[in-house]
C-alpha cells in the first residue's frame, strides 16, 4: 500500500491547490467575513479548471430569488472542449450555499450596504470552491493609507535584510 495514503491524510500542496485569485478585491473593499461556496459547473468548465483557465477579477456576486449566482467570471474554454456544446465562457454560474448562509447574506447586502466579492477560487476534495467576501467599499484615502503600510512593511523588510 502506498506510504501517503497509509499515514492518513495526504497534505495537497498550496499551488496546486489555488485555481485563481482576486487580489484587487482586497485592495478595494474592507472584507467583513468570508463563505466557501460550491459553483455549478459544466464538464468543460471543469477540464479549465483543472489546467488553471480562470479570471475572477472582474467577477461579482448576486442574490435573486434566494439563490446565489456569480456574474462576469471568466472560464476561457480548451481547443479540446466538447465538439457538441458552445461553450459561453462568461456565463452565470450558480453558487451552492446553505440557507442560512444566503439569508445572512442577503440581510447584510439589503440593509446594511454590503457587497459580496469573489476571493479566491480553489480545490477542495477534488471540487471547484469559490470563497466569497461579505465586503464594504474603501475610500480612496484607506486605499492610500493601505498601499502606505504596505510599502512601509516592504523597506522595514529590505532595511533588516541589509543590517542583519
Amino acid at each position: 500500500m502506498n506510504q501517503a495514503k497509509k499515514g492518513g491524510k495526504r497534505k495537497e500542496d498550496e499551488a496546486d491547490r489555488d485555481i485563481a485569485q482576486n487580489r484587487r478585491a482586497r485592495f478595494e473593499y474592507f472584507i467583513e467575513d468570508t463563505f466557501e461556496a460550491g459553483i455549478q459547473l459544466l464538464g468543460w468548465e471543469v477540464k479549465s479548471l483543472r489546467v488553471g483557465k480562470a479570471q475572477i477579477t472582474e467577477a461579482y456576486v448576486i442574490i435573486k430569488n434566494a439563490e446565489a449566482f456569480l456574474l462576469g467570471a471568466h472560464f476561457t474554454p480548451l481547443l479540446s472542449a466538447s465538439t457538441h456544446v458552445v461553450p459561453d465562457a462568461t456565463r452565470t454560474r450558480k453558487l451552492l450555499l446553505q440557507r442560512k448562509q444566503i439569508n445572512l447574506l442577503m440581510g447584510k447586502v439589503d440593509r446594511a450596504g454590503y457587497t459580496i466579492v469573489p476571493l479566491d477560487l480553489h480545490w477542495t476534495r477534488g471540487r471547484a470552491k469559490l470563497t466569497v467576501g461579505l465586503a464594504k467599499g474603501k475610500k480612496l484615502h484607506d486605499k492610500r493609507s493601505t498601499e502606505k503600510d504596505r510599502d512601509w512593511q516592504r523597506e522595514k523588510g529590505r532595511a533588516l535584510r541589509h543590517d542583519a
